[in-house]
């Protein structure tokens, strides 16, 4: 055959899905006749039926040397760069190739993919109604409009995408998963799991959708601990059960007291609350006893990342990096404890942990639960999250209390604390500005409660704009509370969030999942806390922060007893002025202290390894006593 005949050929081999017999002939086409574009582009798109993306790049690009107006190669090349996350470049020649010839529908809706994920969420808006206008048919750029939509603050208007997507493609992966997590940002949390676990019926092989499910069990009242073990189990048991049979021995030395290595994983190194938890301890480390590596996957990174950044010894960005190339890079990197500060939030890394590439792997920080992998050595508590006679066998991992504070905090720029607002307002004002994805229904009803027996108070909620605001305001009319008292707010920026603490005169923690940063923010500004100890570990976020500032008759033990203490006005006025130093003396706001705490768990944990102390297995527990 011709060099022509054989590309043909080959093309046939590619459709009819026979892949090496066509990468085969296309070698041998370009061996025949070198420097003819088309072929270079054909053994591209073989490659990359292959899933061989880099290989299938370096043809792209030869094809591009040879002919570089070829906009076809440009945008098959934009393809590829789009599967290795490297959005900007592909934008790039994705728009260079439409100045040369008219897109097609699916080179827009890949480019409208990659705007968004650069957050050029307007320009994404044009390119995903544009291929839409080619080919309505196809549900991808209505999931890439709803998320954009989202970005935007139009949530309405992104659900109605999801539907839309749905309507075309019941089994839309991406469209049942985003709107799950608008349901759980609602607070409508039945409906999240069962749209989760519609998606995870979709695509069952996905783990990352089967975490969104677990995770949002803690919101929901009806699971506790053992439940939510359970699920945690039979998560592990679907998705890394092939992965422990490869775990390989690890050489690290096991001197016990040397300098260990420490690798922190997270996707939410940036201004997040997990970045702004993690901070006061990187910033405290003992770098003469660690080594502090960071494994980042965080998208976008900001200032925060900078800041953190600057207090590592080592810094890896993971997050192009496959599961298997990360846990090959830690294990490469010698680490000797990995933390996990995500649990299965999004973006986790759970199937890194799931291969072991460290010889001791802890969780921390993210939430205090448990992870459910077989993997995961310890999980990190404090004597509140976890007290002394909290079943410990409802984790799958060795419990390490802390003997003080889970959380260190650092404020961020805020005003001085105001009055109490109810000395102008003749009135009390209660509010929580938690994310609503926490706030129950058995939570509003009690709220109702404190207002029908508090005359002429009101409530400020953060809540974000959508049609279940009026049923939030509905669920309190129907228990006889006027919805003029109920005022909702959506996001705000830091200084109008901060500030909207002054128009507060006590929080209202909610439950299931208690708040954690957003309380610590309450207390910084002068506004007392009310919480409800609650019957899991993040359930009892608000036990742990207020017995470390010195407040334990803050935490009711009963509806009963939380609805008496927002009743007890008196108290709320007098704490007010203080809470801010009472603060700053307490172990809350001790970074050094926390150090050290985690400095002695890791210790422990290593020594244990090492063989030179105690083994503490599963749903063992123990106390790090720090110095």
């Amino acid at each position: 055959m011709t060099p022509n005949e054989t590309v043909k050929a080959a093309v046939d081999l590619l459709r009819a899905g026979r892949l090496p017999e066509a990468v085969e002939l296309l070698t041998q086409a370009i061996r025949l006749r070198p420097g003819v574009p088309e072929f270079h582009a054909h053994l591209g798109l073989a490659l990359m039926a292959c899933e061989k993306i880099d290989p299938a790049i370096a043809e792209y690009e030869q094809a591009l040397k040879l002919k570089p107006d070829y906009a076809q190669a440009m945008r098959n090349l934009a393809e590829a760069l789009c599967i290795k996350s490297q959005w900007t470049p592909a934008i790039a020649l994705y728009e260079k190739a439409g100045a040369i010839t008219p897109p097609d529908a699916m080179s827009l809706r890949n480019l409208a993919t990659a705007l968004m994920k650069v957050g050029r969420y307007e320009d994404s808006l044009r390119c995903g109604r544009a291929s839409l206008a080619m080919d309505p048919n196809h549900a991808t750029p209505h999931v890439t409009l709803g998320f954009c939509l989202r970005a935007l603050k139009d949530v309405e208007g992104a659900m109605e995408e999801y539907r839309r997507a749905l309507a075309l493609d019941g089994k839309c992966l991406e469209a049942l998963n985003n709107l799950a997590n608008i349901y759980r940002e609602y607070g409508q949390i039945p409906k999240a799991i069962e749209v989760y676990q519609r998606a995870i019926d979709a695509a069952p092989t996905r783990a990352d959708v089967a975490s969104n499910r677990i995770y949002a069990l803690h919101y929901d009242s009806q699971y506790d601990s053992r439940a939510i073990l359970r699920e945690h189990q039979e998560w592990a048991r679907r998705y890394t059960l092939p992965l422990t049979s490869a775990i390989r021995p690890h050489a690290n030395d096991r001197s016990p007291d040397r300098q260990l290595r420490i690798g922190y994983v997270s996707p939410d190194l940036r201004a997040h609350v997990v970045g702004w938890n993690l901070l006061p301890l990187l910033s405290r480390h003992d770098h003469r006893q660690f080594e502090i590596f960071a494994y980042s996957a965080t998208a976008k990174p900001d200032t925060l990342t900078g800041a953190l950044r600057a207090c590592c010894d080592a810094w890896r960005d993971i997050q192009s990096l496959s599961d298997d190339q990360a846990a090959e890079l830690i294990r490469a990197d010698k680490i000797d404890i990995l933390v996990d500060l995500t649990l299965h939030m999004a973006n986790n890394r759970m199937l890194v942990f799931a291969r072991k590439p460290a010889p001791v792997q802890v969780t921390y920080l993210g939430y205090c639960s448990t992870t459910g992998l077989p993997t995961m050595d310890y999980r990190l508590s404090d004597p509140h999250l976890d007290p002394p006679d909290t079943d410990l066998t409802c984790y799958c991992e060795a419990t390490i209390r802390f003997p003080r504070s889970y959380w260190c905090y650092r404020p961020a720029a805020a005003p001085p604390v105001a009055p109490a607002p109810a000395l102008a307002n003749g009135f009390a004002t209660f509010g929580c500005l938690n994310s609503f994805s926490k706030v129950s229904p058995e939570a509003l009803d009690l709220w109702a409660r404190v207002l029908s027996e508090v005359p002429r108070s009101r409530l400020l909620l953060h809540c974000l704009p959508g049609p279940h605001r009026n049923e939030v305001l509905q669920h309190f009319t129907a228990r006889g509370v006027s919805a003029d008292r109920i005022e909702l707010v959506g996001f705000q920026p830091w200084k109008d969030y901060i500030q909207t603490y002054d128009r507060i005169d006590v929080a209202l923690d909610p439950f299931p999942y208690g708040g954690g940063i957003t309380t610590l923010d309450a207390l910084w500004m002068g506004v007392p806390v009310v919480t409800l100890s609650g019957q899991t570990a993040v359930g009892r976020g608000g036990c742990s922060i207020l017995s470390n500032a010195g407040l334990p008759e803050l935490i009711a033990r009963s509806p009963q007893d939380y609805a008496a203490l927002a009743r007890d006005f008196g108290r709320w006025i007098q704490l007010r002025p203080g809470l801010r130093q009472r603060m700053q003396q307490s172990p809350l706001m001790d970074a050094g202290m926390l150090a050290r705490d985690v400095e002695t768990a890791y210790r422990l944990m290593w020594r244990n390894w090492a063989g030179a102390g105690s083994t503490l297995g599963a749903g063992g527990g123990t106390y790090a006593a720090g110095g």
